[in-house]
């Protein structure tokens, strides 16, 4: 009895998370995530948003129990959550110890700084996106398929925006971004407006583990909207790498008048050395209006771009709205893909993250 009370009023040991590959062990304090506690012990744990949305903290619980303060459904699929994905940020340890491993980073990536910049220039690509270029104090260097956050006076949080160019070997001293306009958004209603040119931002970069890795196999690439941007950045790059691996390039649009950096898919293309092709889908097109190339949701035509290709060491790149990117998923593992050869970057807005974290 007396070794029964004793054992129920001593203090509980905190819980121990082990991170691989790096081999890092450290105790999480009761109301702290394994996020957190791993920031806290400078543990370089991938990370952007850290309130559930982003998706950059994502990593694979090998074993023990997490409780999630939110629900990790909101940024991952339902094939990453069976497969024991969980995000790192919501996660509390609910076992004396737990083990999770994150992806692997980008090798000889460039450490994220902060920058002086600009906008010097807008450019219209559809009707709600534009093509933004920010000069720079000094030259950035970045790993193509990274972001950047920008923040500015008048903004009460940063934006985050992918890189729509080709790195260049001794940094950038102006980059361009493709951003979509959020109906009622702050940011973006005042740069289709025109009102933010010459405004000053502070720019933090290069930040993100999304990039093109080491293979052979067919690469797939699947974008909607303005997640074209940093798919271009990583086309354009391996393009002047002379990547020699048979490319399809799936980018799904409402319209015809959606569809736009046309003319650098085609340079892409026609210096692309291992075969590239190119499939516009429209899910909104009129019936009457002529189109003769593929109508519906882009991710209708997955299989179609695998070309029975699967198993030859095919890999995944997609970036877009959350719905696509889970169905993309799904229909890739049902195509043979295994998990760790799909990558993306979910593009959400401030609202959907609001949303997300509320629920």
């Amino acid at each position: 009895m007396v070794s029964f009370l004793k054992n129920l009023f001593k203090p509980k040991t905190a819980p121990t998370v082990e991170v691989q590959p790096f081999g890092t062990s450290f105790e999480v304090p009761a109301g702290q995530t394994v996020l957190e506690s791993a920031l806290e012990h400078s543990v370089p744990f991938p990370h952007n948003c850290t309130v559930g949305t982003c998706g950059a903290c994502k990593c694979r619980l090998v074993s023990g129990r997490v409780k999630a303060i939110t629900d990790f459904g909101y940024v991952l699929s339902q094939k990453e959550l069976d497969a024991g994905y969980i995000l790192a940020c919501q996660a509390v340890p609910q076992d004396e110890r737990i083990v999770v491993q994150v992806p692997a980073g980008i090798e000889d990536a460039p450490p994220a700084e902060r920058y002086r910049g600009s906008i010097v220039a807008t450019e219209s690509l559809t009707h709600d996106i534009l093509r933004v270029k920010v000069e720079l104090d000094r030259p950035l260097r970045f790993v193509a398929g990274q972001y950047a956050s920008l923040k500015s006076a008048e903004l009460a949080l940063p934006r985050c925006y992918s890189f729509a160019d080709a790195p260049e070997r001794e940094g950038s001293r102006t980059v361009s971004f493709m951003i979509r306009k959020v109906p009622g958004g702050a940011f973006t209603e005042a740069l289709f407006a025109g009102t933010l040119k010459g405004t000053s931002l502070t720019v933090e970069a290069p930040l993100g583990d999304f990039h093109l890795r080491t293979g052979e196999g067919p690469m797939i690439c699947v974008a909607g909207g303005s997640g074209l941007a940093p798919l271009l950045s990583i086309l354009e790059d391996a393009r002047k790498k002379r990547v020699t691996r048979r490319c399809v390039l799936l980018f799904g649009a409402r319209t015809q008048a959606d569809l736009y950096a046309l003319d650098q898919i085609r340079t892409i293309a026609g210096g692309w050395r291992g075969g590239f092709e190119f499939l516009p889908v429209l899910s909104a097109e009129p019936a009457d209006s002529g189109w003769e190339g593929r109508r519906g949701m882009v991710t209708e035509y997955i299989a179609e771009a695998l070309a029975g290709e699967a198993d030859r060491g095919a890999e995944f790149y997609m970036c877009g709205p959350p719905v696509m990117i889970d169905r993309a998923i799904d229909v890739a593992c049902d195509q043979g893909i295994a998990l760790d050869s799909i990558h993306y970057d979910k593009f959400t807005d401030l609202g959907t993250a609001a949303r997300a974290v509320a629920a």
